[in-house]
């Protein structure tokens, strides 16, 4: 009887690691769109340039180059390193290449990368690749987004794999990541707003992924959502992005008044502040892209920008005095 109370025990602490395992390996299983879920359709390639503009693709997609000022934007054979908390990501390749880029990808892999962080094959995508964002994009953006990178030069080339320090090197746990803070759909229009807001709204949380970047990540690496745009440290802590809520955007040092719908959107066009200083550094490379948006698409941005609530994010750090 003695022995067998802990025979027992073992067998029941064993059956209990089976379930669990069970249960995160179904709970875990990468989401796909199937291709019956893609009715026939006929892409706007124009409406796909304005996205990949939007999206600012050619920032990070493009083949690096020492001077920036050189980097082919339709040369998206990736290869870009970003360091993070966790380690460091290479910007994977998403030229047409049917090798080393999306070339052999079909238009339901791309809207499953796109929507879910699913690979071809079934493979989790880590949410460096902002799928946060692009979940809210229309499918009809996507299907053209999709068809004008086909348009693009083919680059050959494989990118390295990302350099994870354990757990994050195991693909399988992003599935719990998704869990917990992948939820959304494709945007849906406020009726209570105007038409210029709501383009606006869907630019900036879908394709554009502005809150990626300008909003402050807890220790799993998931935006603060009480603190969205409320800026914060980029991911490898060496800079600091600003916020751009109400709360941040301020014209001059310590000045009450806010940037204007009109400040912001000429401001997407040409990077000059209200003050008359130039943006620098990944700035640059979004500016890059939202000038050769539409102008109404920038006064959308800039009308939405203007009507979020103040919010206050993380204290930033002090600025280097010249």
């Amino acid at each position: 009887m003695g022995k067998s109370l802990p025979r027992r025990l073992g067998v029941i602490v064993g059956v209990l690691i089976v379930l669990a395992l069970a249960a995160f390996w179904i709970l875990t299983i990468p989401a796909t769109v199937p291709a019956s879920a893609l009715p026939p359709y006929t892409p706007n390639l124009a409406n796909g340039k304005t996205m990949f503009n939007a999206g600012g693709c050619a920032s990070c997609h493009a083949v690096p180059n020492a001077d920036p000022d050189k980097v082919d934007p339709t040369r998206l054979g990736g290869g870009l390193a970003l360091p993070c908390p966790f380690g460091t990501f290479y910007v994977p390749n998403i030229s047409p290449d049917p090798k080393d880029g999306i070339g052999g990808w079909s238009e339901a892999d791309f809207v499953s990368a796109m929507w879910n962080g699913t690979a071809p094959g079934g493979r989790h995508l880590y949410p460096a690749f902002p799928y946060t964002s692009f979940r809210h994009m229309q499918l009809a953006d996507l299907r053209d987004l999709f068809a004008y990178l086909k348009t693009l030069p083919p680059v050959p080339g494989a990118v390295r794999p990302p350099d994870l320090v354990f757990p994050f090197n195991i693909r399988r746990m992003v599935g719990l990541w998704k869990l917990l803070f992948l939820h959304g759909g494709p945007f849906v229009a406020d009726p209570v707003k105007s038409a210029q807001w709501n383009r606006g709204a869907y630019l900036v949380n879908g394709p554009a992924h502005c809150a990626e970047c300008h909003s402050p990540r807890n220790p799993l690496g998931a935006i603060i959502e009480s603190e969205r745009f409320a800026g914060g440290p980029t991911p490898d802590g060496k800079d600091w992005v600003p916020n751009i809520t109400p709360a941040g955007l301020r014209q001059g040092d310590n000045a009450k008044s806010p940037w204007s719908e009109g400040d912001i959107a000429s401001f997407l066009s040409d990077g000059m502040t209200p003050d008359g200083d130039f943006v620098g550094g990944a700035m640059a490379d979004v500016i890059r892209n939202t000038s050769q948006l539409s102008k109404d698409d920038r006064a959308a941005i800039a009308a939405y920008i203007a009507a979020l609530p103040p919010r206050q994010g993380p204290t930033p750090p002090p600025q280097k005095k010249d």
